[in-house]
């Protein structure tokens, strides 16, 4: 059992109830728009809305975000994306196809959840890797060429991920 302080549980409740509205207010847009806002289909849409805010949050429930962080995410994977498609490109046009594929399991720093969830989404999007499994201890990844600083590529798109959840990680296994 996680025992919270009465705050934590004040800012759960608020986070709770702001994403609540929110999500609400979206699936009510959604609904006006689908039904060109005919005012006869709310009766059928009010309790479709409540319904499906309901379960959205059941689904996925509230977490932080940082907006700093993801300000910062959004460049670092477009440059990461297209540095990995030229990398990808090169490699399939070289005449000896320099790859060297491989599997690689990186421990997790990242707690439970939507922070992992959303790093190995990252990982699988960007050229070169694919999330390959995703266990309680560790991330496995299919990669194009082990030979590569994977491991140091992994553990920055790890920090991103959590800066954009405003997480603080532990230290790295290998010290750093």
């Amino acid at each position: 059992m996680v025992a919270r302080t009465v705050d934590q549980t004040e800012h759960l409740g608020f986070m709770s109830l702001r994403s609540g509205s929110l999500r609400a207010v979206l699936f009510a847009l959604i609904w006006w728009i689908l039904t060109d806002g005919a005012t006869d289909s709310w009766l059928v849409g009010a309790p479709m809305v409540l319904l499906a805010t309901v379960a959205s949050i059941a689904l996925l429930p509230p977490s932080s975000w940082s907006l700093t962080g993801i300000m910062r995410f959004v460049p670092f994977f477009l440059w990461r994306s297209l540095y990995g498609g030229v990398d990808v490109a090169r490699r399939t046009l070289h005449p000896r196809l320099p790859i060297a594929p491989g599997l690689f399991y990186h421990p997790w720093r990242l707690p439970p959840g939507l922070p992992r969830l959303f790093m190995a989404n990252t990982v699988s999007l960007l050229p070169g890797t694919l999330s390959a499994e995703l266990d309680a201890d560790y991330l496995q990844v299919h990669l194009l060429d082990e030979q590569k600083d994977f491991l140091s590529e992994l553990e920055m798109i790890e920090q991103r991920v959590a800066a954009m959840f405003g997480i603080s990680l532990p230290p790295s296994s290998r010290g750093e």
